[in-house]
């Protein structure tokens, strides 16, 4: 049995903080200011300094002497950079994951799959709900793989990239069929036990995302903003 620690205020009050970030409620260069979150949520100005240097390492925000906290932009740079390190991350869990599966553990990642694209061919979608059930998949291949490292890893780039996927889906109604044909496709690949189809799928949905919130990014200026120092 593994012993889970339950969550502390900190990293509550920073995946409050954090989900505003990545769904856009909280814009680029705006300030988020210790003493009114504290008033807001009713808790320590510590508790909320502690939450804003998780976010720092997450690079939702980022903190100045002087200036406090604010949002991170998302330029094409971060979003590059962010990309080719995570699809190079994904890929070796699929690897790993196809390697050392057996039937009773491909059954779970399936059906994860399949909610999925149910959820995604529905009219009332919400995006939230979609980044959650991506995730979960992602999540389903951790017990196989056993790479504790690996899965630290991936956690640790959760709250960059579901930045980016919301702004995908948030931008077009019709990335959400997209999305339901590149699942859709490594659930194929997966049950017809196509080891190199299942990563190369994988890259192929990655790549798409990345040029589409690029083209996003260059839609609206105004997700770049960095603040000056």
């Amino acid at each position: 049995m593994q012993f889970q620690a339950p969550e502390s205020l900190s990293e509550q009050i920073a995946q409050h903080i954090g989900r505003q970030i990545i769904t856009g409620a909280l814009r680029p260069g705006e300030r988020i200011q210790e003493l009114k979150v504290a008033g807001e949520l009713d808790v320590s100005r510590g508790s909320v300094r502690e939450a804003l240097l998780i976010l720092e390492r997450r690079h939702l925000i980022r903190i100045y002497p002087r200036k406090g906290a604010v949002v991170s932009g998302m330029t094409p740079e971060l979003v590059n950079s962010l990309y080719d390190i995570y699809l190079n991350l994904l890929e070796m869990l699929a690897d790993r994951f196809m390697a050392r599966r057996t039937e009773s553990d491909e059954q779970p990642l399936l059906q994860s799959i399949h909610q999925l694209c149910r959820r995604l061919s529905g009219d009332s979608s919400e995006v939230s709900e979609v980044i959650d059930g991506g995730l979960e998949v992602m999540r389903r291949c951790y017990p196989v793989v056993a790479n504790p490292y690996l899965e630290e890893t991936l956690e640790n780039f959760r709250p960059a990239i579901s930045r980016t996927y919301y702004l995908v889906l948030a931008n077009d109604p019709g990335e959400m069929q997209v999305s339901r044909t590149y699942f859709q496709r490594i659930a194929d690949r997966v049950e017809s036990d196509d080891h190199q189809g299942v990563t190369e799928v994988i890259r192929a949905f990655g790549e798409h995302q990345r040029e589409v919130a690029l083209q996003a990014l260059a839609r609206d200026e105004s997700l770049t903003v960095e603040p000056a120092t």
